[in-house]
């Protein structure tokens, strides 16, 4: 079945990289993996309002495609396809862009931010601005047009104990993505980190290769992670959107009204995504709905604060060691405008 799997995703990359140079200018083949469903999926819904405002505001004369669930392969192999033109658009995880721009981990900087407003109100303003711009000068070939919602904060999940405290992550063995920065949180909380890839995260669980994971909400309910796991605790530690971008060779061949045009609905898509999130969230299909099936524990703000300082420096130390001056530079002004997004009452 894998064996398919990949040849059928190698035939309809190289099916498109045949007909790239044939296609018409305005055609956005736009990939991303998750499920195709804008009712149930942050990243679907960007896509569909993204597309929908696209063909109606050119008039047709640029239309979108969208090959999601992994369709064309991987998020990473993605950032390459878009870098390369095979497809002009895609929303990437910072996992998968990490390879490519090491300093996105700047934005893993752990329990940074009060709640779901200041997020937006740092990715829409100064340091969002300059993240862009330097992933564009980094890589060259991409130009980015926002940072949509994944789903929301993290949360960790655990078949072991209710975790409220710095001391019951002890021993406990959880996912991260292969993230250093990720391991280094982990490890700072006290708990075990292991890296594994997100195919293998329920049978990871199902089988107590490992005791929990960390995820937003959402992406932990339409997992079906509640039937291998029995506490969650909403310690609200990462906040990690997507990277929304575009082959520049494409962008800058549209009319400047198509460019336009591709920018306002980048902005709606990044709105529905925060929209649909928060909605999944609050409804049976997000912390409403896990409630009946897992042990919810809800932080108070000095418990949150004990992990904020076990884990802040830890991920300071990460960033100085491991990458460079720019990568400091933007972890500084990252963190002048979350305090100022925040307010003084956070974790104070």
């Amino acid at each position: 079945m894998k064996t398919f799997k990949k040849g059928f995703v190698a035939g309809a990359v190289l099916a498109l990289t045949a007909t790239t140079a044939l296609a018409e200018g305005g055609v956005i083949r736009f990939g991303h993996d998750n499920k195709t469903d804008p009712f149930e999926n942050p990243a679907h819904a960007c896509t569909a309002v993204f597309s929908n405002i696209v063909a109606a505001d050119t008039n047709g004369s640029v239309t979108v495609e969208v090959f999601g669930s992994n369709q064309l392969g991987s998020a990473a192999e993605h950032v390459d396809q878009v870098r390369n033109g095979v497809i002009q658009a895609t929303l990437t995880s910072t996992g998968a862009l990490a390879s490519y721009y090491p300093r996105i981990d700047v934005l893993n900087l752990p329990f940074a931010f009060a709640n779901n407003a200041s997020t937006y109100s740092v990715f829409d303003g100064p340091f969002g601005e300059a993240l862009a711009a330097d992933i564009e000068e980094t890589l060259g070939d991409v130009v980015v047009l926002g940072f949509p919602d994944t789903g929301g904060f993290f949360a960790v999940t655990n078949s072991q104990r209710p975790i409220a405290d710095l001391d019951d992550f002890d021993g406990i063995r959880i996912r991260t993505m292969t993230l250093p920065s990720h391991q280094k949180i982990v490890q700072a909380l006290g708990a075990e980190a292991y890296p594994l890839s997100w195919g293998e995260v329920y049978s990871g669980l199902q089988t107590g290769v490992i005791d929990g994971q960390m995820n937003p909400v959402p992406i932990i309910s339409f997992a079906n992670f509640a039937e291998v796991q029995k506490y969650m605790t909403l310690t609200n530690h990462l906040f990690s959107p997507y990277t929304f971008m575009v082959n520049r060779a494409f962008f800058e061949g549209l009319s400047k009204a198509e460019q336009d045009t591709l920018r306002v609905a980048a902005e709606n898509c990044v709105a529905a995504s925060r929209g649909l999130s928060r909605i999944i969230e609050a409804s049976d299909r997000g912390l409403a709905g896990l409630m009946d099936k897992i042990e919810v524990t809800a932080l108070t703000n000095d418990q949150r604060k004990a992990m904020a300082g076990a884990t802040q420096p830890a991920f300071e130390t990460h960033v100085a060691e491991n990458l460079d001056a720019k990568a400091t530079e933007l972890l500084t002004l990252f963190k002048s405008e979350v305090e100022a997004a925040n307010g003084s009452s956070y974790l104070n």
